[in-house]
Parts: structure tokens; C-alpha cells; sequence
């Protein structure tokens, strides 16, 4: 047995973390698909372990007793971000798009759930493969992997890990091919440029001054949104994940700063701190999954992802692309939504750079989907995946 202490556990993090971009950086396939470059480093240590163990000639041992300041610090940041001024700027079609994607999270977590019964395995398991794991992506899939292994419900973090980095392969695959049998079919050309507001006003200079406001500002909404957190969670028995108190005060000090003070939250700064963190935490979650966990769910896991994909290619083609317009627009959204629908916002990112270089400019797309996709996604998501939990509990 080695056991690794905290600090030392903090260190090995961020040495996969470094790891996983240089490998990234080398292999173009993982850079194509948008694989994050914890995932690359924290499964190879993981593995590592997995054979070690497997073998019998060491178990490890670490402290992950860390991971959640770095798991709450990074959802307070996303929280930051949310200004209310981003969501009058893509109007309607922002609001049909917020409300598909929070049909998106029930159904996932329909499927999910209707699935594990199917294979008769726990139901939260089958959770863990729906909207946690693909509208939420690696870091939703450690946060509330973490939340049911608390619970009783062991390999959680595993399984959601395994769920959301097949999601983030497919939302890589399917996003270019539905899009580009969209414009095709349609015949479709993107309309004149349009002239966006610019989201945030990031010409400040970074200073130790006003970054060490930002951490005030950050550490201040972790603070009270926790502890508020674990009062409703006392008082209502509702079981109510950390982190997302702190996200939520994050939202509201955010849009009070706004009307106050505006530019007093500095997004470049909140967003190293973000892109850090969750670095750090997703890196040490995934170092310390127990792969030979999920061995026997295997089948089960792949069925319920392949149902998944299939659903949102489905609705993609035959309803979200027709309410959001049939026009080129809506398939550049489409392309977006196949990839954070499934992964992450980077995903979506590089789906919708993929087709816009082939086909022409979308400026509504780029405004609506990463708002939606890095925040708002959350607003339903979150609500969803914490009633599903306390009806299965």
C-alpha cells in the first residue's frame, strides 16, 4: 500500500493536468475532438493504478480531501459569469434554445433511469448516464458522482467519468455530419453579418490588487453559499450539493455588482481562476477513479450512451433545428448543441468552428450557444439531476 498525502496528491494533479496538455498538444485526434487534457491525464494515471492493482503488486492510496475546494471554486466562477445583461442579447431565439436544452437534461435523465431499471441496476446509476455526465460533462459527472458516492452508491464518480468522456467523443462525431445533412438538404447560406454587442468589457489590465479582489469575491460567495447550502439541506432534508449554493449566490452578487459597480467582476481574472481550478479538480477526481469497478457494468454503460446519442440526433434534426428557424443559423446551433449536449461548451465551440469555417459566419449562433451552454444549460440541468437524485435516493 502507498499512500500519497494531500499535498502530494495536489502535486500529482497537476502534473497529469500538465501531462494531459502536452499529449493533447502532440496527438491532433484528442485537439479534434476537444478531449480536456485532465481526462487524458488523470485516465492514464488512473490505468496505471488499475493495472498496479490488478496485478497485486501495489494499491494506492490518495487524499482527495482537496477536490472539493477546487470543484466548488470552479462552479462559483461559472456563477460569476452569468450576467442577465448576455441573456437580453440573443432574445427569443436564446430563450427556444435555453428551453430545448432543459427538455434535453429531463429526457437524459429519463432515459437514464428507464434504462437501468431495464438492466436492473440502480437507478441513480443509470442517472449518472444521463444529464449529469452529458449536458454536465467530466466536471457535473465528479460533482454529483462524489454527492451519491457519499450516499452509498459506489463507482459513481467512475461511471459518470466513463459516461461523459464517451459523450464527449460523440458530440465530437455527430455534430459536423447532422449539420452539414442539414444545409445540404435545405440548401442553406448564412445571412449577413450582424452586429453583436461585445459580452464583456475585458480591457482592464490584471494587478495583484484587482485580482486579489477577485478572490474576495469568489472565496466571499463560497463562503455563504455553502453554508447556506448545508442549512436548506438540514432543514428540508433535500440533499442540496455544495457547490451549487455557492454557484447560485456567485449568480445574484454578480448582477447586484453589475447594477452597482459595473466591471467591479473581472472575467479575465475569474475565468484563469476557473480554467485552474477545474483543471485541478477534474485531474484529481479522474486520477482516482477505480476502473476495475465498472467492469461488470460495462454493457449496461455503452447501451445507455448509444441511446443517448441516438435521442439527440433524433431531436436535433427533427425538431430543435425547425423551432429555432430552418435556417442557417438553426444549424449552426444544432452543431453547437450536439456538442455540449453530449460533452462540454468547448465541444459545441469546435463543432460550430468546424462548419462556419466551411459555410460562412453565424454571429447568433457564437452569442446564444456558449451562453447557454457555459451557464444558463445549468438553471434546468441542476433542478433535474438533484429531483432525480432525492426521488431515487
Amino acid at each position: 500500500m502507498l499512500e500519497i498525502n494531500q499535498i502530494t496528491t495536489v502535486f500529482l494533479a497537476v502534473a497529469l493536468l500538465t501531462l494531459g496538455s502536452f499529449i493533447i498538444k502532440k496527438i491532433g485526434v484528442l485537439q479534434r475532438f476537444c478531449i480536456p487534457a485532465p481526462v487524458v491525464g488523470g485516465l492514464i494515471f488512473a490505468a496505471l493504478a488499475t493495472i498496479l492493482q490488478a496485478t497485486g503488486t501495489l494499491e494506492i492510496s490518495l487524499d482527495t480531501s482537496l477536490q472539493s475546494l477546487f470543484m466548488i471554486t470552479f462552479f462559483t466562477t461559472v456563477g460569476l459569469g452569468a450576467s442577465f445583461k448576455l441573456v437580453k442579447l440573443g432574445g427569443k431565439l436564446l430563450i427556444i434554445y435555453w428551453l430545448a436544452c432543459g427538455f434535453l437534461a429531463l429526457m437524459q435523465n429519463v432515459i437514464g433511469v428507464s434504462l437501468a431499471s431495464l438492466f436492473g441496476i440502480d437507478p441513480l446509476i443509470g442517472m449518472m448516464a444521463g444529464a449529469v455526465s452529458m449536458e454536465g460533462g467530466h466536471g457535473s459527472a465528479a460533482a454529483f458522482g462524489q454527492t451519491l458516492e457519499d450516499l452509498g452508491i459506489s463507482s459513481a464518480m467512475t461511471i459518470g467519468a466513463a459516461a461523459a468522456t464517451c459523450g464527449l467523443v460523440a458530440g465530437g462525431l455527430i455534430g459536423g455530419p447532422i449539420v452539414k445533412y442539414l444545409i445540404t438538404k435545405h440548401d442553406l447560406k448564412p445571412a449577413e453579418e450582424e452586429e453583436v454587442a461585445s459580452h464583456e468589457d475585458d480591457d482592464y489590465p490584471i494587478t495583484s490588487e484587482s485580482f486579489l479582489f477577485q478572490v474576495f469575491i469568489i472565496t466571499f460567495c463560497m463562503a455563504v453559499g455553502t453554508y447556506l447550502g448545508t442549512l436548506f439541506s438540514e432543514a428540508t432534508g433535500f440533499v442540496l450539493p455544495g457547490y451549487v449554493g455557492a454557484m447560485f449566490i456567485a449568480v445574484i452578487v454578480r448582477n447586484v455588482l453589475d447594477k452597482i459597480k459595473p466591471h467591479s467582476v473581472h472575467m479575465k481574472s475569474v475565468n484563469l481562476i476557473g480554467d485552474v481550478t477545474l483543471g485541478i479538480f477534474l485531474s484529481m477526481a479522474l486520477m482516482s477513479i477505480k476502473l476495475w469497478e465498472i467492469a461488470d457494468l460495462a454493457l449496461p454503460l455503452f447501451a445507455i450512451v448509444f441511446v443517448q446519442v441516438l435521442f439527440i440526433v433524433v431531436f436535433s434534426i427533427f425538431v430543435l433545428f425547425r423551432i429555432l428557424g430552418k435556417n442557417y443559423d438553426a444549424a449552426v446551433m444544432v452543431a453547437g448543441f450536439a456538442g455540449h449536449g453530449l460533452g462540454a461548451t468547448p465541444n459545441a465551440m469546435a463543432n460550430m468552428s468546424a462548419v462556419v469555417n466551411r459555410f460562412g459566419p453565424s454571429r447568433k449562433a457564437f452569442l446564444i450557444v456558449p451562453i447557454v451552454g457555459a451557464f444558463l444549460i445549468d438553471v434546468f440541468a441542476i433542478p433535474i439531476i438533484i429531483t432525480t437524485i432525492n426521488l431515487f435516493k
